[in-house]
């Protein structure tokens, strides 16, 4: 096992202690009690939500030991990216880091974008953004990036589309 790799018992150990009515399976609510965003308050439901969702291979609403397995990976490889943006080591990411995360995942946006996200993202009103608003925030903008090039038929970062299409881009998908 490399560095930061945790063992299938140790896993399963921690599946069982979420799984806390025994079913097989975890809940959003589940999965929300256990988890911790850094700031010693709740994870973001929605994030929760949002991951489950991902995971959730069956259409159960609950994911199963296999599909924890692999959020156990997902949430480990962004609290990696999150601490690596975290330049002053707050426990959140202000605009600045934020700018440097998502510049480094290639997107190129105005300052008036991250503004907004910093509005959006920002749960406490401190002008940061907390681990889980930060993976619920860049989930969201890959999912819509990936639509929008569904329909970005140049590659030229432009799209044009009628309302209901616009409506129904942003109501199919997945988030």
């Amino acid at each position: 096992m490399g560095q930061g790799e945790v063992s299938d018992a140790f896993l399963q150990q921690v599946f069982r202690k979420v799984d806390a009515d025994a079913s097989g399976s975890i809940s959003s609510n589940e999965l929300q009690s256990a988890l911790s965003n850094g700031t010693w308050s709740p994870f973001n439901p929605e994030t929760v939500r949002m991951m489950i969702g991902m995971f959730d291979q069956d259409g159960s609403a609950t994911i199963d030991y296999k599909e924890f397995k692999a959020l156990w990976n997902f949430i480990t490889e962004w609290e990696k990216v999150f601490r690596g943006f975290d330049e002053d080591k707050s426990g959140s990411i202000d605009k600045t880091e934020f700018r440097k995360a998502l510049t480094s995942f290639g997107y190129r946006l105005s300052d008036r974008f991250y503004d907004l996200l910093i509005r959006k993202f920002d749960r406490t009103g401190r002008g940061t953004v907390a681990f889980d608003d930060f993976i619920q925030a860049c989930v969201s903008i890959q999912t819509l990036t990936n639509a929008f090039r569904q329909h970005d038929r140049l590659q030229n970062g432009q799209i044009t589309i009628n309302y209901e299409d616009f409506l129904s881009l942003v109501f199919s998908l997945k988030m």
